[in-house]
């Protein structure tokens, strides 16, 4: 069965292709000669059938939502619940990232609640057990890592971030490089050097890359190259270990392309506002354009509690200059396991920050929704302020918590609401759509 990037070069427009150009109001040939080019991918796979979600050159920035369980807190039906309140909140694609209990049970217990892409990180199931089995996940079997990654295929998985991109030339920068402000913050990235230090053997992935990418092409699974030297400090980030990496990632996306495997790259989680812009061009002229993958990025380390914030701040720019998924935060990001609440809040300002973003990559078709909702609010159309709001219900519901004396205002300036005052004095002028 082919792929999606091999059908592409075949000149196939797939149904799959077909939804995304239908959603994103493009021809279809726009997105399947970008899809055989490799730079839109669609989460899918053979057994599992998602939504269509297209990723990448053209379409709209999409945001991804992480939930999971934890070491400290196992609830499979919380977990569920997180899943359901991503999707009802906007998210485009959803990402199982367990640690804690029966990783299979929760794994397939959140795919079967959502309609959305799942993706994973095999390395946190397969270093969990080789602990449980073991008693040290640096015993853990190159072979039983390859056999996981099947299996949580066979499962339904869209995409699946895999740590290809270390190796022992990704090691030896970081240590010539001698410091790391903020240390190593991705789970399957520090489990990865461990098992390689540990056993003096180069990472499996990298090693044998063509049977990773031999197991995600038969089920049309995106490979997503993690990031697992990704600065989790503002001032880590364009070190050399981080870019070591990066150039790695984008000589196997191109690897991978052209096996057949559709690819995506994933970028850092702490970013400087003045680095999004270059480290983004970065990505796309190594990697030939394929896919990137924003994890938040955070623009700031000293606002927990607000880290929802700071990432939107990240995510708006990056989407701007060419970043094609986003990573929700959460308020509780540095801080706690996520919840239910705390997932709506992570997806909603996302979005927001998603569509921000867009609207500067893509002002002639993103701009027309904010010129309405202009005229909608300087003519006091409350139904049509609704309808446009990006989230009409909680929109709705602070107005109603707050009822102005005048229906036709709200409670900030009541008597004195400008627009109001300003539509009686230019009643004629201002409808004007010129202005």
């Amino acid at each position: 069965m082919l792929t999606q990037i091999e059908s592409a070069r075949e000149g196939i427009i797939t149904p799959q292709m077909a939804a995304v150009a239908a959603d994103e109001a493009l021809s279809a040939e726009f997105v399947r000669s970008m899809v055989a080019e490799g730079r839109i991918v669609i989460p899918w796979n053979h057994g599992r059938r998602p939504t269509a979600t297209g990723i990448g050159a053209g379409l709209r920035t999409k945001v991804n939502a992480s939930i999971g369980t934890s070491s400290d807190i196992i609830d499979y039906q919380a977990e569920v619940a997180k899943a359901r309140a991503a999707m009802e909140s906007g998210a485009d694609t959803l990402m199982e990232l367990s640690v804690g209990g029966d990783l299979d049970r929760v794994r397939r217990e959140v795919i079967a609640c959502v309609d959305l892409p799942v993706g994973n990180v095999p390395l946190y199931q397969a270093f969990c057990e080789a602990a449980r089995k073991y008693g040290d996940p640096n015993r853990l079997d190159p072979e039983e890592l390859f056999d996981l990654i099947e299996r949580q295929c066979a499962d339904g998985m869209a995409f699946m971030a895999v740590h290809c991109g270390i190796n022992l030339c990704t090691i030896e920068r970081l240590r010539k490089q001698g410091y790391r402000y903020g240390g190593l913050v991705s789970k399957g990235g520090v489990s990865m050097v461990a098992w390689m230090l540990a056993n003096n053997r180069e990472n499996p992935l990298y090693e044998h890359f063509d049977r990773v990418v031999a197991i995600l092409k038969k089920h049309d699974t995106v490979l997503s190259l993690g990031n697992g030297l990704r600065a989790g400090a503002i001032h880590d980030s364009s070190d050399r270990a981080q870019i070591q990496e990066l150039v790695f990632n984008c000589e196997l996306a191109e690897l991978g392309r052209d096996m057949g495997c559709q690819m995506l790259v994933e970028g850092p989680g702490h970013v400087p506002l003045d680095e999004i812009e270059g480290n983004i061009k970065l990505q796309k002229r190594m990697s030939g354009g394929a896919p990137y993958y924003m994890l938040g990025p955070i623009t700031t380390d000293v606002a927990p509690g607000f880290d929802h914030i700071t990432s939107a701040i990240g995510a708006a720019q990056s989407a701007r200059f060419g970043a094609d998924l986003i990573c929700y935060i959460t308020p509780a990001e540095h801080l706690a396991l996520p919840t239910e609440d705390d997932v709506r809040l992570g997806v909603k300002a996302a979005k927001i920050a998603a569509y921000v973003g867009d609207m500067n990559k893509y002002p002639d078709r993103m701009r027309e929704r904010d010129r309405e909702m202009s005229k909608a609010r300087r003519d006091l159309d409350w139904e049509k302020q609704f309808q446009l709001a990006l989230y009409p219900e909680d929109a709705r519901a602070i107005r109603a918590s707050r009822v102005p004396e005048d229906s036709a205002t709200c409670t900030m300036c009541g008597n004195f609401c400008a627009s109001r005052g300003a539509g009686k004095l230019f009643a004629d002028d201002l409808k004007k759509d010129k202005i």
